[in-house]
């Protein structure tokens, strides 16, 4: 038996060949969770839930990557928090109290409960072309895996039980509306706006202008080519900083090498980048303005004070039904035929935050709840008391600008 197999659950499921106990551990009998880690992307939301139970000595956490097309880079980026990486295959043999994860991919090898939670905001995203295509996320293989319903299924708002009863009836009776981890952290952080502007070298006068991109041939990484000359050429002598947020799917899909070298020429005139394995949330919280497409950090964006302008058109890709749709008839959409700065003024000008809050009030139902109302579900899973401290919401990092613009002179202060 693996030192991370529980005797309780080896009696409920079939005996197999396990790998040999790990004698070396100093705390044993303790609960178990596998964090299924498919993508960096999902490690980023994973680590927020992660951080619930950690600290608790009656509880080991480990993790584990199965393949993946995208997985490029998430061993190493486990590695980096200090995570415990198992390999895929004594993963798969091995029993656990319960695995977390945020998608289905191999799902039905683990032996554990498994709690399934979305890796973005809400469900943005359908098949592009299809008429009355499916939702990303909200499909019976993505939340059946292996044709059965999980332990849980974790929503970040009400309305999404009416998508699954349509979409997965049978994964309604543990479905569990509980938050989103990211727009909660964002909220809390927002107050650090300032810190996090020094941290980046911006001062009162100097403003900050993120490009966000999703992934797939509908993003704004796909319009770069054209997008970025314009932006760079037209920002650079007014003393602006420019900083892309590109999707860790885009890295993994295509290569680290190669997204920066596409991106080198500029970011050799002063385009900066925040990498993969980076929190890109506090450098949200202190743009100025936002260019974004239709994916997860362009609707979080809605949560600060950042004027949008949106990068091209997607209605193919975007779930009707979603709040990117709504913010789609909200936000103004950038002109190929005008000047940027003028259309950068436009936005300040006509940005109204009262607009922009009913979208942002549809990312979930249970703002500033997710700690609490996730760690409740957990701990009943895992058949354990939750500890006697309500779960804080942590401020997130001070950005790395040394990271963003590795050859400027930033003039950073403290």
């Amino acid at each position: 038996m693996s030192a991370f197999s529980t005797p309780a659950q080896s009696s409920r499921l079939p005996r197999i060949h396990r790998a040999p106990a790990r004698q070396w551990l100093t705390l044993t009998g303790r609960r178990t969770v596998l964090v299924v880690a498919h993508t960096v992307t999902y490690v980023k939301r994973l680590l927020d839930v992660v951080a619930l139970l950690e600290s608790d000595f009656r509880i080991q956490v480990v993790f584990t990557v199965p393949p993946h097309e995208l997985s490029d880079g998430t061993v190493r980026y486990l590695r980096q928090t200090g995570g415990m990486v198992l390999p895929w295959k004594e993963a798969a043999r091995t029993d656990f109290d319960l695995a977390v994860a945020a998608g289905p991919r191999a799902m039905e090898r683990v032996r554990a409960r498994v709690v399934l939670l979305p890796h973005g905001a809400r469900f943005l995203k359908r098949f592009a072309g299809v008429a009355d295509s499916p939702v990303f996320g909200l499909r019976r293989e993505d939340l059946c895996p292996g044709g059965e319903p999980p332990a849980a299924v974790v929503l970040a708002h009400e309305g999404d039980r009416d998508a699954l009863a349509r979409s997965c009836p049978e994964a309604l009776p543990v479905a569990h509306v509980v938050g989103d981890p990211a727009h909660d952290r964002i909220a809390a952080s927002l107050p650090e706006r300032d810190a996090y502007r020094r941290a980046l070298g911006l001062h009162d006068s100097r403003r900050m202008i993120a490009v966000a991109s999703t992934w797939g041939p509908e993003s704004a990484f796909a319009h770069f080519e054209n997008l970025l000359p314009r932006l760079v050429d037209e920002l650079r002598d007014g003393g602006d900083r420019l900083v892309a947020l590109v999707h860790p799917n885009v890295w993994s899909g295509h290569g680290s090498r190669q997204v920066r070298a596409w991106l080198a020429s500029w970011t050799e005139r002063g385009l900066g980048v925040v990498p993969p394995d980076m929190d890109w949330r506090p450098v949200l919280c202190a743009a100025d303005l936002v260019v974004g497409d239709h994916g997860s950090v362009t609707l979080y964006s809605t949560l600060t004070q950042a004027p949008i302008l949106l990068a091209g058109a997607s209605e193919n890709e975007t779930n009707p039904a979603s709040p990117a749709a709504d913010l789609a008839l909200v936000a103004p959409v950038l002109s190929p035929f005008h000047p940027l700065t003028g259309q950068f003024a436009y936005a300040t000008t006509e940005y109204r935050r009262s607009a922009y809050e009913p979208i942002a009030a549809r990312i979930t139902s249970q703002p500033g709840c997710f700690n609490r109302n996730m760690r409740a579900l957990l701990y009943r899973l895992l058949g354990l008391g939750q500890p006697a401290h309500a779960p804080a919401t942590r401020i997130l990092p001070v950005p790395d600008a040394a990271r963003i613009w590795p050859d400027a002179d930033l003039g950073v202060s403290a």
